[in-house]
Order: structure tokens, then sequence, then C-alpha cells
């Protein structure tokens, strides 16, 4: 048997996933949590194959749950689901160390397969998501900008993008106006939502 956590917020898809993987003969769902840090400690408590981790949760998200439980339970092969992933998200739950990644819009009876391949040490990426990440388009932005992006956020004050990053007010400024204009965006947070959907930050 392969022993399962679900971890996953939303009640009624927790309940759903649990009720579409107990049909099957093979895998037995031994634990459930609605956040990252309650999956943590489920895992530790009942030492599943594999744990299947919803990306977006309370407390803990997807990528530091794949993280966490790399770190205390290292047998445990994760899962990652997500209901909308960027190529950089991908990228990241692969690095993080989790062994598939599903979209939630894939067939049912896709995610008790995938759950078969990694419990065996394989690996799956959902083929739609792969063709994304492959198929993305290169970031214009330096690496620089996309720091000074991702610190600044859609509206965090210049003065603690400037202190959080040690450069001066002026060079965050200079910064966010090269990426605006890079990004064709009519303010900083229209160029942070286009970098985020994008994968370049």
């Amino acid at each position: 048997m392969i022993r399962v956590l679900l971890a996953e917020d939303e009640e009624l898809i927790r309940e759903a996933l649990a009720s579409l993987l107990d049909r099957e003969p093979d895998i037995d769902v031994v634990a459930a949590a609605g956040d990252g840090r309650a999956a943590v400690e489920s895992a530790m408590a009942h030492r599943p194959h594999v744990a299947v981790v919803d990306l977006q949760m309370p407390r803990l998200d997807g990528l530091g749950t794949v993280a966490e439980l790399g770190r205390v339970l290292p047998d445990c092969a994760v899962v990652i689901l997500t209901g909308h992933a960027n190529p950089l998200v991908l990228r990241e739950a692969l690095a993080s160390g989790a062994k598939g990644f599903l979209a939630k819009g894939a067939p049912g009876a896709s995610l008790a397969e995938v759950i078969r391949r990694v419990a065996e040490g394989s690996r799956y990426v959902d083929p739609l998501l792969a063709a994304d990440a492959l198929t993305a388009p290169p970031s214009p932005l330096t690496p620089r900008e996309a720091d000074v992006l991702l610190a600044a956020g859609p509206d965090r004050p210049v003065g603690e993008v400037a202190r959080a990053l040690f450069l001066s007010p002026g060079t965050v400024r200079n910064h966010l106006t090269a990426v605006s204009a890079k990004l064709e965006a009519r303010s900083r947070a229209d160029a942070y939502r286009i970098a985020r959907e994008n994968g370049w930050i």
C-alpha cells in the first residue's frame, strides 16, 4: 500500500481528493491537513510515502512545505497540485525537491497514477505545464532589476526597499522606472503583476 498525505486548504477539494484516492486498491490516505505546518506535523506522525501538497496554503505555502518535508522526512515523495502555475514556480518546486507537479484541472485518474510513479522513484510533470515552462519567453529584466521589483512588490515604500537591498532610494527608483518601461507597465503594481504572471520574479 502507498501511504498518502493530502495537504489542501480547501476542505471540499481535500475531501474530494480523499474520496477519489480511496477507490484505488493500492493507495491509503493516512492523513489530511488544511495548511502547510499541519501537513509537516501530520507527515512526521504518519510517515506517508507520498505527500500531495497544494501550492497555495496558509501558515506554510506549498514550496515551504516541500522544503520542510525534505528536511524532516526525506523519503516522502511530494506531488505539488496547483490551479495556476507559472514556469518559475515549476522550476522552484522541482528545485525544492518535489517529485511531481500536476495541474488541478488534470483528469481524475491522473493523480493516482502520478502518486504511483513518484512512489516508485520517478518524477512527473504535467505535460501542459512543462510545455508552458519550455516555451515561456525569457525575462527582459536584469537580475538586479528582478531583485528590486521582487523586494518592492506592488507598493512597498522606496525607502524600505533601498534599506533592505543596501541601495540608495534613487537607484531603486531608477531600476523600477527601467522595469516599468521594459514591461510596458502602467504602474509598479502592473509591472509586478506582469513579472509574476510570466514567472520572471
